[in-house]
């Protein structure tokens, strides 16, 4: 049940998700002090900021994907020449010269992995933030210590609180921790809040340093157009099919359109990124079945974010959709500019660096003995020249078996009895010589 409520996460996560709770309090301060208490506004800025801070990784690694699609012919040739060779020395030289392509390039196997491996666990960290913005944001928090300061002893144990607790999934927590309590009460309606106060009237007069009531200024900081961005889009609209109050068609077309948002946003996206990523030739064996799985995966996330978005808070696909859009808008600008890289620049960049690195370990340098477009023209020869040798092969196969019909097939129809016959008597005739 634990892993249902909004208190801080702990692991290796944990410290990721402090630093960047701290960026998303330092926003909602920003936003307070021009008099907007927002946190749907917080969600966007705090989107956007982190993207501005991941675009680095985000650039290294489209480059190292329009690397991948200059690799990707020496890398297919080493694969086609070992394939089907599973002994161990076979696999160690296919091994070694894998790498030595990779070195030419100033890359290495594992190069365009890194920057994944960074943002994996800052984007999990990202997600513990968004969906526990109390647990995180202390400027939040306080809204919420406000209201707790004026329930009275033994409140967990009220009917009302035992109710609300139930209604949210909620029940049987330890809520002598005020963690836990902050938990149920960032989720209340504000039905649900009326009746809360109805039970401990004394919340209904706390006030926030400016005077504002507390309940009020929790409401309004959650509200981003209608919605609380506590609530599931399927609640909303469930609430707006039962006749609920408060909740006009207008309201219920946004909370439907944010799940299908966040999906179609999604998949451009991804559309606009793997127009980068390098494409496998074969039409057939484990590339073209490894495009397919791709095609289809690009597909079907976008598809499942649409049905996750509709059970998760309003805040999460909220962040969905702003991230997908500044991701489109990040893209574009790095398409373009990767379509005016030189690739052989690029990798004379990449060389050099390699080649820093090499030396500091006292290793020679690495040198560049062909440019990218040399490169790819001496493997394309090479196909060309194997695939005059199958064609010749197969010329000749063909023309041995015309030569051995028309022999065995002389003086007689194709096909028939005497035909056959003739073809065994031609037969013995040529083998007795």
């Amino acid at each position: 049940m634990d892993l249902l409520v909004l208190t801080k996460t702990g692991g290796i996560f944990g410290p990721i998700a402090d630093v960047l709770g701290w960026i998303m309090d330092a926003l909602f301060r920003f936003t307070s002090a021009f008099g907007v208490m927002n946190i749907g506004l917080c969600i966007i800025l705090f989107t956007l900021v982190m993207k501005l801070l991941m675009f680095p990784l985000t650039l290294n690694q489209q480059k190292s994907s329009k690397l991948m699609a200059v690799m990707q012919p020496e890398i297919q040739a080493i694969q086609k020449k070992y394939k089907g060779k599973t002994d161990n020395d076979s696999m160690m030289k296919m091994n070694v010269e894998t790498r030595a392509v990779y070195e030419k390039y100033g890359t290495s196997m594992t190069g365009g992995c890194l920057p994944l491996l960074i943002q994996l666990p800052v984007m999990l960290a990202l997600y513990q933030v968004i969906y526990k913005i109390p647990a995180y944001v202390g400027s939040v928090r306080h809204y919420f210590d406000l209201i707790i300061d004026k329930l009275p002893a033994g409140f967990a144990t009220s009917e009302v609180f035992t109710n609300l607790a139930e209604t949210h999934k909620l029940a049987g927590m330890d809520y002598s921790n005020m963690d836990k309590v902050v938990d149920l009460l960032y989720k209340l309606t504000d039905k649900q809040w009326g009746d809360l106060a109805a039970a401990f009237p004394d919340i209904t007069s706390v006030a926030t340093a400016g005077g504002e009531n507390a309940i009020q200024a929790i409401n309004r900081m959650q509200q981003f157009f209608g919605m609380n961005i506590a609530y599931t889009p399927l609640n909303v609209l469930t609430e707006f099919m039962k006749g609920g109050s408060g909740i006009s068609i207008i309201v219920a077309l946004i909370a439907l359109s944010i799940p299908i948002l966040s999906g179609l946003t999604q998949w451009y996206s991804t559309k606009l990124m793997t127009a980068n990523q390098p494409t496998q030739q074969q039409s057939a064996g484990e590339g073209g079945m490894g495009n397919d799985m791709m095609k289809s995966m690009n597909v079907t996330m976008p598809l499942m974010s649409v049905v996750f978005c509709f059970t998760f808070p309003l805040g999460i696909g909220l962040y969905w959709v702003a991230s997908s859009t500044f991701q489109v808008i990040q893209q574009i600008g790095v398409n373009e500019y990767l379509k005016k890289i030189n690739i052989d620049d690029l990798i004379a960049k990449n060389v050099a660096k390699a080649n820093k690195k090499r030396e500091k370990k006292g290793l020679p340098p690495t040198k560049i003995t062909m440019n990218a477009s040399e490169t790819l023209k001496k493997l394309q020869e090479e196909e060309q020249k194997e695939e005059k040798v199958r064609e010749a092969k197969l010329e000749k196969a063909q023309k041995t078996i015309k030569e051995s019909n028309e022999y065995y097939n002389q003086n007689a129809k194709p096909g028939s009895l005497a035909a056959k016959a003739n073809m065994v008597q031609k037969y013995n005739e040529k083998h007795s010589k």
